[in-house]
């Protein structure tokens, strides 16, 4: 079988809303990391087949063909076409897949998978609740898909109660991931684990124009009595702010080639997509799957959870992670070995591709080999990818 390669994956270090990003149109800095994967790789950007582009609140600035208008606003000339595709949380992560297939199956050579979300400026779910507001229609859910699962919405932090409750989760084990997702982000940042990965955006400081290069949301001060302090979600619950994923604005991306692509146009590859799977399951308790998607994933690569050098799951909620170490029988140690979501942000439709940068510069600064991503998702869907650092 051909294979697809990654010359480059990159991302904007992330800006908590209302923080640093908040002054860039979401177009404008998709455009700056597909500006960015040309500039780094030495790519030329007419030879880009296809932009595929992750994005889960399609409304306002994001509207209206946004991976297009994502090359529309960067140097890429406008040849170069652009999809935009929702999978919920793991839609770049299906970007990068769709990208890898694309080129796996010979019908292009060069592919950008990249994610874009403003969580700012256009805000989580707001092309629900505009439409709700405006009276028009009655949502996503019929009466149909109510009648079948017995519910009136799915909701991922009743999914994520679910799970803390299955599991057997307390708050303050909750709360103990949380503050090791800082202590762990902190400690990468300070040592500058996180320099190749990320795209500097000049943005508006009360010093001048500066790049932001420091992802905002870490709490270097963060402890398990302020982590503690932070109320719970709902009355009896386990899950607070403090231990799910933080609001981020952000973009990323990633460069997938062939390997006629790399000969022909004296391009170096820094991973190989090893193997790939998607899976659905419940869509009420919704956030389980990547579980059953790791098992499947593993199986058919002829893999165990044991060759596997690190792994990223992603931080929606400090549960998450935690039942899928519990179910697969991971290490913790190997678990997002530089912080996740909690610390780091999750800006929706660009955390697929950002955990993919994350995952691949964290295996060969260390010179591992195989890493494993995983993404829960919105209807009870989940992605895996499993690449190899070269």
């Amino acid at each position: 079988m051909a294979e697809a390669y990654i010359v480059d994956a990159a991302r904007t270090a992330g800006g908590r809303r209302n923080g640093k990003l908040a002054g860039w149109h979401p177009a404008d800095l998709g455009g700056e990391v597909l500006n960015a994967l040309v500039d780094r790789t030495g790519v030329d950007p007419a030879a880009i087949d296809d932009v595929i582009m992750g994005c889960v609140t399609q409304a306002g600035e994001q509207a209206f063909a946004f991976g297009r208008n994502a090359v529309l606003a960067s140097k890429l000339p406008d040849s170069v076409p652009a999809v935009t595709i929702d999978r919920q949380c793991g839609s770049s992560q299906q970007a990068v897949q769709f990208a890898a297939q694309a080129v796996m199956s010979g019908m292009q050579d060069i592919v950008i998978a990249a994610g874009v979300e403003s969580m700012t400026r256009v805000p989580m779910f707001s092309n629900v609740t505009l439409h709700q507001k405006a009276g028009l229609g009655v949502g996503p859910f019929s009466d149909r898909i109510k009648a079948r699962y017995g519910v009136e919405a799915f909701s991922q932090f009743v999914g994520a109660e679910m799970i803390a409750r299955n599991y057997g989760f307390d708050r303050e084990t909750l709360d103990r991931f949380a503050l090791e997702s800082h202590r762990r982000a902190a400690l990468a940042t300070r040592a500058g684990a996180f320099e190749t990965e990320i795209v500097p955006v000049p943005v508006e400081t009360s010093d001048g124009i500066r790049p932001h290069v420091q992802d905002e949301g870490i709490r270097y001060d963060a402890t398990l009595e302020s982590i503690g302090s932070v109320k719970l979600l709902q009355e009896g619950g386990v899950i607070s702010a403090a231990n799910a994923s933080q609001i981020c604005d952000g973009a990323s991306g990633a460069l997938i080639v062939s390997e006629r692509a790399l000969k022909t146009h004296n391009l170096t590859p820094i991973a190989r997509i090893h193997a790939m799977m998607v899976t659905a399951g419940d869509p009420v308790i919704m956030l389980e799957e990547p579980i059953r998607a790791t098992r499947r994933a593993l199986e058919r690569a002829g893999m165990t959870i044991g060759d596997i050098d690190i792994y990223e799951v992603n931080e929606a909620f400090a549960p998450i992670p935690l039942a899928w170490l519990q179910a697969i029988g991971g290490d913790p140690a190997k678990l997002n070995v530089n912080g996740g979501a909690i610390a780091l942000g999750h800006p929706l439709g660009a955390t697929g591709a950002k955990l993919m940068a994350t995952l691949i510069h964290a295996l060969r600064a260390r010179g591992l080999r195989f890493g494993l991503q995983t993404m829960c998702e919105g209807g009870g869907i989940a992605n895996v990818t499993i690449i190899e650092a070269l």
